[in-house]
């Protein structure tokens, strides 16, 4: 009997491409996406952002911080509901200069699994900067940001998240 189950059981199993292995290249040498998976932040091409506004406190400070991220990285981002359950959840911490430049970028919270989206945040951070003059703000200069990444990789800002 154990014998025909998995005599059946073998008939069932299709040949899949394993989960590592790289995707056939396109004719012209463009490698397509994985199905489900954003684009890889190092593929993602520059967006031409209007000059941020001075904000008049903290809060509106990270609330057009998150908006410039999710406009600097197109593709990468998702504005429907946040799914019940996330891919990955980093959290960052973001120090400016008072022009608004990025000073440093340090990782308050590291996902238990995905760890590459740490790096995604950090570099869709990056995109989106500078984050407007915080000069006449309350020091320190730095802000959290909570990063939600969905199954396919693609993130929205804690910030602008409306459940």
């Amino acid at each position: 009997m154990a014998l025909v189950l998995l005599a059946l059981a073998g008939c069932a199993l299709r040949p899949q491409q394993a989960p590592d292995a790289a995707p056939e290249a396109r004719p012209g040498g463009s490698v397509p996406e994985r199905a489900g998976q954003a684009p890889s932040p190092a593929s993602a091409q520059p967006v031409a952002l209007p000059p941020p506004a001075t904000p008049r406190n903290w809060q509106e400070a990270r609330l057009q911080a998150a908006r410039r991220i999710v406009m600097a990285n197109p593709g990468q981002t998702y504005s429907t509901p946040t799914p019940e359950v996330l891919l990955a959840i980093p959290v960052l911490t973001i120090e400016l200069h008072a022009d608004g430049r990025i000073r440093n970028i340090e990782v308050m919270r590291y996902p238990s699994q995905a760890r590459d989206t740490v790096e995604r945040a950090k570099e869709a951070v990056r995109r989106a900067a500078p984050f407007g003059d915080v000069s006449k703000l309350p020091r320190p200069w730095k802000f959290n940001e909570t990063f939600l990444f969905d199954d396919s990789r693609r993130f929205k800002p804690m910030t602008l998240d409306r459940r």
